[in-house]
Formats: C-alpha cells, structure tokens, sequence
C-alpha cells in the first residue's frame, strides 16, 4: 500500500464511528477497571444485546495487545447481529465493521482494514455519506456500549438515546436506553426527573423485566413502595432466570431491610454467574446487616452461635469477592472488621494491612483510617495507635461525616485525659490541633459551620463535668 493510500486509510478510520473514536477509556483509572465495570460490575449482563459486549471485549482484547483475540470477539458480535437484527444487518454491523478496520490496521493488516472501511462506505453512500451517518440505530448501539461502561459515559449514553428517538419517538428499545441513562443520572443534575421515561418504556416495552425493577427502587426512594412491591414481583415472575432482575431486586429488599429475601435472589443469580465478585460481595454485605441488626438487640439475648454463623457467612462471601477481584470498594476492611468481632484480631490485621497497601481517594483513606483507629481503640485497646490514625484522618481535611466522626472522637479522648490529667500534653495537643483546623477552615469558607470552640473553653468545659466521664463506646463498623 502506497504512502498516500495508507494516509487514505488513516483519515477514513477517524471518521468511523466505532469504540475506536468513542474514547471510551477516556477518565478511566486502568484498563482492568474497565474491563471490570464492563463484564461484571454492570447489572444488566445478561439482555439481549450480545454484540455489543462482544464489540466492547473487541475493544479491550485489542487494547491488551491481543487482536486475535479481538477478531474473533468481532466475529461472534456479527454473529449474533445476524441472529438478533436479520433486518437491519447491515446498518446494525457498521459499528462492528469500523472495529474490524481499526484492529486490522493496528495489525499492519492494512489491505483488510481498508476491506473493512469500504464496507461501511458502501452502506453510508446509499445516504449520501462517506463513512458516517446519523442513523438511530447507530446512536443506540453507542448508547449501549456506554451504558455499559456507566460512571461518566452516561450522560453521553442519555445523548445518544435522546438522538435516536427523534428519528424514531415510539422505539422500545430507544425509550428503553434512556429510561436506564436517566434513572442512572437522577442525582446529577437533580432536575432529573427518571420516573416518566421509566414508565414510558414499560408502556412501549411490557416485557422489559430490568425496567419494572429499576422503576420499582425509584418508587420506593418516593415512598410508593405498593406499587413497586408488585413490579418486583411481576418482574421476578416472568423473568426468574434473568441476572439484572434479580440483583437490582434484591437492591430493593436490602433498602426494605429484608437481607434474606436479598440473599435468597443474589443465591439464584450467583447459579448463573458464579465468578461474578460483586454477586459475592452483596451477599456478604447483607450477612453483615444481619450481623449489625443482631448486635444491636443487645448481649443478654444474643445468640451466640447464630451470630458466629453469619460472620462465618459474610467472611466466606467476602474473601471469594477479595480473591476474584482485589481492587473491590473497602472489601479488605470490612474483612477485618468482621473478623475483630470474633476476637481473631492477626487475621484483622493482616486485612487492615492489606487494604492499607491500595491505593485510594482521600474519602476512602479517611475511612480506612477511622475503621482500623477504631479496631486498635476498641478491640486491641491502643489509645496512642487510634489517636494516631484518627489524626492522620482528620488531617486529610475532607468535609465529610468520617472527618466529623474522627474530630469527635479525638475530643472525646482527649477530655477523657483531661479529666485524669488536666497537664496531659498528648490531650492538649489534641486540642490545639483541632482548634487550629478549625480555625483553618473557617478561614477558607466564612459561611462554613462554626468549627470547634476555641482550646480553653473545650478544657474549662472538660473540666467542669465528672471526673468519671466515659467515651461513648460505639461499635467499630458503625460506618461502613
């Protein structure tokens, strides 16, 4: 291929519109996030649209370096394109084809590439464009592919669906995508209102199970849990089998506060996905609600052995999630925690450790370090080691409930001392501490709450209530 036909070549795949151009890695924290949200973490795995998980393994296959590994994730997405869309397979296979250029020609392959790009041109010049158009199907295949890989593609995802309905209002499929887009974007911006476009895809779509679900949790939030009750029951009956059904129900028992009813469907799905982490990761999360709810009674009527039996659970659930995927959310932590509540405080260690090893954002260091400040106060009875990490916490100055939660720990410990000591000097550095951040902070936002009082009036306070004060002893995983 000449110089100037492979610069051909070269403008022409810019112009396909693929996951090649979409930028879909674009804000991602590694390829392996990716690939994670894209195969397991989405709820909706197991619907109808195989090609387009096939063309998104495509993308991630080629960006591992192994195309042939890619080629033939492409060969199974025309496939199924020929199964799904008989129709529309040609239009349905542009996206496929504009992946098939791209791989080949990262592959020096550039005669096939260019086989490729001419196949889309063929179909684009029956409208008068030379590799792209503004086809509505292509604008929900790409709002599929992002849907998929969710956190910022959304917005993007609502774009496209709102495109391909203007050429076609009614289609289910489209009303379908932003039902999901939308619900996915309540909360930003907050104007959003997901509950029309949710029932209007039911209307066009009454065999949409996913859809009734999402809808019923959204009626739930506006407490209209009669009529999302009967969606959820609805859905679980015609679809029993269906993967995104019946973890997006048992979202909605876990907020009803009902985690065996949760457990009992996660169970069902985890048949049909077996490695899936975040399957695992939810059921050792309700075991852990079950073990909060136990707690709280009280320890005359405890149950021992019922108790030990849902820790055991909710560890076994959380080290297979651990092992199948250790970049999970706090996992390693929680671990540790459940773990402390038996007294197996190496084993609590070992997971504190192992959490404190990753990497994390600031809300999630501060967390880290609240969690283990309180498993060395309560369970390993270290004042000097909580004191330490609740100030390592605090000094990472985020507003937050977990910094509010450390700062009142900190004067808590530190009057306690006081009360003891009034010259403790570890007491009254806290203190100075405090009232400097607060100071601080003040400082930076005038309209801010009001920080700490100021050092003296928190000891002449201190000082002036009974010697025999306690901390307010709270349980260790109170947030989690």
């Amino acid at each position: 291929m000449s110089e100037t036909t492979q610069n051909s070549l070269e403008s022409s795949l810019q112009q396909l519109k693929c996951h090649f151009t979409w930028n879909l890695l674009e804000g991602e924290n590694s390829l392996d996030d990716f690939e994670d949200k894209v195969l397991y973490r989405t709820e909706f795995q197991n619907s109808d649209f195989k090609a387009t998980t096939h063309n998104l393994l495509a993308y991630i296959k080629h960006c591992r370096g192994q195309n042939e590994a890619a080629l033939e994730c492409l060969r199974q997405a025309e496939e199924s394109i020929r199964q799904e869309h008989a129709d529309q397979a040609e239009m349905r296979s542009l996206v496929t084809w504009g992946n098939y250029a791209w791989v080949y020609y990262h592959m020096g392959r550039l005669s096939e590439a260019q086989i490729y790009v001419d196949k889309v041109k063929h179909v684009c010049e029956k409208f008068s464009s030379p590799y792209r158009i503004e086809s509505p199907e292509l604008h929900c295949e790409e709002g599929w592919a992002r849907l998929k890989c969710g956190g910022k593609q959304n917005e993007r995802a609502k774009v496209c669906f709102k495109k391909a309905l203007e050429k076609n209002p009614k289609n289910p499929e489209f009303t379908s995508g932003l039902a999901i887009s939308s619900y996915r974007l309540d909360n930003w911006p907050p104007s959003q209102d997901p509950v029309d476009p949710l029932r209007q895809a039911i209307r066009l779509d009454p065999d949409n199970q996913y859809i009734k679900v999402l809808l019923a949790l959204k009626l739930h939030k506006m407490n209209k849990e009669g009529e999302g009750e009967k969606l959820v029951e609805e859905a679980l009956a015609k679809a029993p089998g269906a993967t995104d059904v019946l973890r997006s129900a048992a979202q909605l028992y876990r907020r009803k506060n009902d985690p065996d009813k949760a457990i009992e469907l996660l169970r069902k799905a985890l048949e049909y996905m077996p490695n899936n982490a975040y399957l695992h990761y939810q059921i050792g999360g309700c075991y852990r609600a079950k073990v909060h709810d136990i707690m709280k009674v009280g320890d005359d009527i405890i149950k021992r052995e019922e108790l030990l039996e849902l820790i055991r659970q909710a560890v076994a659930h959380f080290k297979i999630a651990d092992e199948t995927n250790e970049n999970l959310f706090r996992v390693c932590s929680v671990l540790a925690i459940l773990h402390s509540l038996v007294h197996q405080n190496e084993e609590a260690e070992y997971y504190f450790q192992k959490e404190f090893s990753k990497e994390h954002s600031p809300i999630e260091k501060q967390v880290l370090h609240l969690r283990y400040g309180n498993f060395q106060l309560y369970q390993m009875k270290c004042e000097d080691m909580a004191i330490h990490h609740f100030l390592e916490g605090v000094k990472i100055n985020q507003k937050s409930k977990v910094t509010e939660k450390m700062k009142n720990k900190l004067q808590k410990i530190a009057k306690m001392r006081l009360s003891k000591n009034r010259e403790d000097s570890e007491a009254l550095h806290i203190l100075e501490f405090l009232q400097e951040l607060s100071e601080e902070t003040q400082q930076a936002d005038e309209n801010s709450e009001k920080g700490l009082d100021s050092g003296r009036l928190i000891l002449s306070e201190t000082l002036a209530e009974t010697e025999n004060e306690e901390l307010e002893i709270r349980c260790p995983w109170s947030y989690c």
